[in-house]
């Protein structure tokens, strides 16, 4: 199982969501500490997320295999380096189902500390474990269905009917999405406790980034219920 990053290369065909430019970097390739040669920002954000995804992949691993029997647990943990991209990290899988978490370089340098980057990356693995992705897709498929054959039972033409399953896809991949950050956040936290990281100081990272606070349908929870949880959870692991 891959525990570096591996920087973008013609990976378009292999992982659902398409990336750009990577190339692995194995254990051996980080920039090594000669006092001659001064690392770049750059150098010192894969090295930092190296060692993070080092310590924090294993432990997910192993809670994948004990909580999700059944399912593929050999995660691949990519950071793509695409010109231009914004701070973001997410789950997808590759068309054999295994499970591929991709951080932006943005995010990995926006972070302040190790807790913060173990934090989201217990969090994404956590989105694989507890099978997040399949169910977003079921409800998305339920949503469309169900308002498509609304919308043909009223007699309207395919092109509304089109745009009825299109908002009813939207609608039903919505509907539990605040429910399935906070599922990624408690066991998020639990990975990363396990990883010998802090959630607490790594969930801090929710406090500087723009708060959804209430809003219907919204994909994330506010920030402060976020942090409550994760509070909570790690005080039950002490």
């Amino acid at each position: 199982m891959p525990r570096l990053p591996i920087h973008c290369a013609a990976l378009a065909g292999l992982v659902l969501f398409a990336l750009s430019s990577c190339t692995v970097v194995p254990p051996g390739a980080l920039p090594a500490a000669d006092p001659k040669f001064a690392m770049t920002d750059e150098e010192r954000a894969v090295a930092r997320f190296s060692a993070v995804a080092d310590r924090v992949a294993p432990v997910a691993e192993d809670v994948c295999k004990a909580e999700a029997r059944g399912r593929n647990c050999d995660f691949l943990i990519l950071m793509d380096e695409e010109p231009g991209a914004a701070a973001n990290a997410f789950q997808s899988q590759t068309r054999g189902g295994r499970p591929v978490i991709v951080f932006t370089l943005p995010l990995v340098e926006e972070t302040r500390n190790a807790d913060e980057l173990a934090f989201v990356l217990g969090h994404e693995t956590a989105h694989h474990i507890l099978g997040h992705l399949e169910r977003t897709e079921s409800n998305a498929r339920y949503g469309a269905a169900i308002l498509a054959g609304m919308a043909e039972a009223e007699g309207y033409d395919a092109q509304i009917v089109q745009n009825a399953a299109d908002l009813g896809a939207e609608i039903g991949a919505r509907s539990f999405s605040q429910d399935y950050e906070l599922e990624a956040d408690a066991l998020g936290a639990v990975i990363t406790k396990r990883a010998g990281y802090d959630p607490v100081r790594g969930a801090a990272y929710f406090t500087r980034i723009p708060d959804p606070g209430e809003q219907f349908l919204g994909t994330h929870p506010p920030n402060a219920e976020r942090m409550a949880l994760v509070r909570r959870v790690t005080a039950s692991l002490q």
